[in-house]
């Protein structure tokens, strides 16, 4: 039996909840003062027919719904540490198909500073 990876996992969840056109589920780890390997940041990229009228927060409420044992877990534990949603309509993603950027984390972002 092969295990899934924790963006797998969360993939499979947000394509079973949400029936996605489009989806991206990155893992954002090595942005962060974690070691290296880590899987407890992410970003994730869903375009679905799901969110037609909904309020930003409403999506990101879906998308946590689906996530929400992943979410309610310490990292050391098999949860997540954080998640970066960017959720659109499929008629959004085609006028604007780009996710948010994430920034870096403080220590990253000070030590890239030099």
């Amino acid at each position: 039996m092969t295990t899934m990876s924790k963006g797998e996992t969360l993939a499979a969840k947000l394509r079973d909840m949400l029936t996605p056109q489009h989806l991206e589920v990155i893992n954002e780890s090595h942005m962060h003062s974690v070691p290296a390997g880590s899987e407890t940041h992410f970003k994730v990229v869903v375009v679905s027919d799901a969110f037609e009228g909904m309020t930003a927060v409403k999506r990101h409420q879906l998308v946590y719904g689906a996530l929400s044992e992943e979410l309610g877990k310490k990292p050391a534990h098999g949860g997540i540490h954080a998640l970066a949603i960017t959720s659109r309509t499929p008629a959004e993603w085609a006028k604007s198909p780009e996710a948010n950027t994430s920034p870096l984390c403080a220590s990253k972002a000070n030590a890239a500073k030099g």
